[in-house]
């Protein structure tokens, strides 16, 4: 522990408030800068945001322990009010300017990420000066840190559902100058009025942008986003999973995701688009009950199971803009029920543009289910003589912050097993996904996955269960560059065959893969067909390995060794642009974490002054100790955070569950540290070995509680969480406690370390999951608790050696 709160180190409830108001701001501020970044930005940027967050958090912490000129300590009150106003202050300036300043190259990319990073400094230098400058109330201190960051996360998801974003920012800016405010001593009154003025202003400016906001005429909003908008919105509104706007349109003729070359247009069609994070889009078909006025839908690639299975009982995944609705409806299938995550989604198609799009939510024989589609097969007795996914994807950022390359449930052999369950003996699963002829790599997986899948239930034969049908793409049709893929958990039938072949002759598709049928595919999809691994370079290997829950990155194809390929580097390729910044990223963490220890080193006179001291050889056990609980901690949660995006349905659901929990627990286990005679050998050891449980036990648990309802998963969730997460959070304050006594003066640039390896492993774990699998990082975590056992233990017995 730190020692006993004596009358001279106590806090007193000004600390412990200001300190829960500010972590409580920051956490809700970084998870928002996700959203915001997710809008402006490329979707593998907004992950960006969560390693500049924890760096400048870092950064303050280290300013504190290489300038104390700055931080007296009989001014720790006054400097922990100032920097907790910039925080507030810097905050809504960083992002002011993000929306003024276009990001157009990598130089205005780097000044984004750079103003992003300023707050958080201001952050860290109050979270520091709490942390460190009271260490006998070090567990209670950590507790509060820790418990309004957990409420932070889940009162972001809450306020997004009522707020828009950027107002929100306001809120939290008025948050921190709240805390400022609480900090100010009585003496320094103008600093108390200064605060009180700052909260107030953002607080009135945040009421004033929702309400205008409301009225969608907002006085501060996204004016740019990372794509040209062919028409500005009409509608707009946030939640904790996107923003969706609305674009209207003139009359234009239909548009599909790949219409056959025969498709001519007889009349024109009011249309509009839903768009999400300005990167992904639904159409919104105007629909006044007549389906004449849909039928051109029979000519679009998607569509073709529907042929084959004319009124079938028909499940949509990813219901969006109501477009598969109205393809069943056109087929005369009687019964759907259309599969949609998002609430808004719903609420937007079906009530506030239900006028348009037909209120197709009150037409006999379709239910709308607002769930996550795998999660309620999984659970539902029903089956289907037809399950569609058309085009469902997650290029759209979400506010876990995750690297989204994609995690994607849908994608995955274990989901595919779900979906091929809840067949009639006759039925098809189809999905569409992009294809071009000369790189299939989209269609060659979906390929592998459909084998893959079947293979898993037992099926021998798999060719005789799979077909596939790819447009010709050529000039301005690039953008219908479409595969559909069906498969059957019987065979399908000559019957079956012959119609598609006669369809594919008919709307001059080419039919790539079928039962009988000589195949047309190129190399990659014979590749996915034989159940081959890797294909040949064309023009490099992609990786065709059909996704698991373990390793379920669908859409990122390249393994990460291919950048040490000069040709692969110079590619113009997603693949190669998301592998580029990954690792461009990991290398500037790793520069940054070794600046961060070694800086202190460097500047030799820098430390002498208010008790700091530079680290020296003696110290090591506590530089292990300190590095290894940072990457842990951060390797454990990233691991929980993938698994848990997958069990809940939503990596939005996997972020609030597990921040909540983790972070919660973490601070009550923090809180019963400073209250009790913990041996953090023994703490650590028995965190490694819980962590190692959860590795193994995990999956099977997951995969047999899939279909279970939304609530008992959660509480399930929280019930791996909450223990391991009480144990994680003895060791920090169990380490001050060993650092205050072993190494006086140390403990913020022990502090700043802590940091910079949740940094370092914020990134690292990323790689990890997509080259090793999620449960490596898991793995890896228990090693690094293991090795803080060590390390401290190996600390106690130097002091017991120097005692005798």
């Amino acid at each position: 522990m730190g020692g006993r709160v004596t009358a001279q180190n106590a806090p007193g409830r000004a600390v412990y408030a200001g300190l829960f108001l500010v972590t409580l701001a920051t956490l809700m501020f970084e998870i928002l800068l996700t959203r915001i970044f997710s809008v402006t930005l490329w979707y593998h940027f907004a992950f960006v945001a969560v390693s500049v967050a924890m760096f400048g958090l870092t950064a303050g912490a280290l300013a504190v322990y290489l300038a104390p000129r700055w931080f007296p300590r009989e001014r720790t009150r006054s400097a922990m009010a100032v920097s907790a106003a910039a925080f507030g202050a810097t905050l809504v300036a960083a992002v002011a300017l993000h929306l003024l300043l276009r990001t157009e190259n990598e130089y205005r990319l780097a000044l984004t990420y750079l103003l992003a990073a300023v707050p958080f400094v201001f952050s860290g230098v109050c979270v520091c000066l709490a942390l460190t400058r009271y260490p006998g109330a070090i567990g209670r201190l950590y507790a509060v840190d820790l418990g309004g960051a957990a409420l932070g996360c889940v009162a972001l998801i809450l306020l997004l559902g009522v707020m828009d974003g950027i107002s929100l920012v306001f809120v939290i800016g008025a948050l921190a100058a709240g805390a400022a405010l609480v900090w100010a001593p009585p003496e320094a009154r103008r600093l108390r009025t200064a605060a009180a003025g700052l909260a107030a202003l953002l607080a009135a400016v945040a009421a004033v942008n929702n309400v205008t906001a409301y009225r969608q005429e907002p006085l501060f909003a996204i004016r740019w986003t990372k794509v040209i908008e062919h028409a500005p919105p009409i509608y707009e509104r946030w939640n904790a999973f996107s923003r969706i706007t609305v674009h209207a349109y003139k009359p234009t003729d239909p548009v599909g995701w790949g219409f056959s070359p025969t498709f001519r247009a007889e009349r024109q069609l009011p249309l509009a688009w839903l768009v999400i994070d300005a990167g992904a889009g639904t159409q919104l078909t105007q629909f006044k009950g007549d389906l004449r006025e849909v039928d051109f839908m029979r000519l679009d690639i998607v569509n073709l199971a529907h042929h084959l299975r004319p009124g079938a009982k028909t499940a949509v995944i990813g219901a969006g803009g109501g477009r598969d609705v109205l393809s069943a409806l056109l087929f005369k299938s009687t019964d759907v029920v259309a599969l949609e995550f998002n609430g808004v989604t719903l609420d937007t198609v079906n009530r506030r543009f239900g006028d348009f799009t037909g209120h197709l939510d009150r037409i006999p024989g379709v239910r709308f289910v607002h769930d996550e589609a795998r999660s309620w097969l999984a659970r539902t007795p029903e089956r289907f003589d037809l399950i569609q996914a058309s085009w469902i994807d997650t290029w759209a950022a979400t506010a876990a912050g995750a690297f989204v390359l994609s995690e994607n449930s849908l994608y995955t052999r274990e989901a595919w097993r779900i979906f091929l369950d809840h067949l009639t003996p006759s039925g098809i699963v189809t999905f569409s996904r992009y294809y071009i002829p000369h790189n299939p790599r989209e269609a060659a997986r979906l390929t592998a996955l459909a084998r893959a899948a079947l293979l898993d239930r037992g099926v021998r034969d798999p060719e005789r269960h799979i077909m596939l049908v790819a447009t010709r793409p050529s000039g301005d049709r690039q953008r219908d560059a479409t595969a559909t893929i069906l498969v059957s958990a019987s065979p399908f039938t000559a019957r079956d065959v012959e119609r598609l072949r006669t369809l594919c002759d008919e709307l001059q598709f080419d039919l790539l893969l079928a039962p009988g049928v000589p195949t047309k595919a190129p190399a990659l999809i014979r590749a996915a067909s034989a159940g081959e691994a890797l294909s040949e370079r064309t023009p490099f290997a992609y990786s065709i390995v059909a996704p698991t829950d373990d390793r379920p990155f669908f859409f990122n194809m390249l393994s990460l060794t291919s950048l040490l390929d000069p040709e692969v580097r110079a590619l113009s390729d997603i693949n190669v642009r998301v592998a580029r910044t990954l690792f461009w990223l990991l290398a500037t963490v790793a520069g940054l974490a070794a600046l961060c220890v070694g800086l202190p080193l460097v500047l030799r006179g820098a430390t002498a002054q208010a008790g700091m001291r530079r680290p020296r050889l003696a110290d090591t056990r506590f530089v292990l100790y300190f590095a290894a609980i940072g990457l842990g901690f951060m390797f454990v949660e990233i691991a929980l955070l993938q698994r848990l995006s997958l069990f809940l349905g939503h990596p939005t659901y996997g972020l609030g569950v597990l921040l909540f929990g983790l972070l919660l627990s973490s601070g009550a286990g923090s809180y019963l540290a400073s209250r009790r005679a913990l041996r953090a050998p023994l703490v650590l050891g028995a965190a490694a070995l819980l962590i190692a449980l959860i590795a193994l036990g995990m999956p099977p648990v997951v995969s047999l509680l899939e279909g279970a309802s939304t609530p008992l998963r959660i509480a399930v969730a929280l019930g791996f969480i909450m223990p391991l997460g009480s144990l994680m959070g003895m060791a920090f304050p169990l380490g001050v406690g060993a650092a205050e006594r072993g190494a006086p003066g140390l403990l913020p640039w022990l502090w700043g370390l802590n940091g910079a390896a949740s940094v370092l492993a914020s990134v690292t774990a990323v790689v990890i999951a997509l080259e090793l699998g999620i449960s490596a990082n898991l793995w890896i975590g228990a090693a690094c608790y293991v090795a803080a056992a060590a390390a401290i233990a190996a600390g106690m017995r130097r002091q017991a050696l120097a005692a005798t």
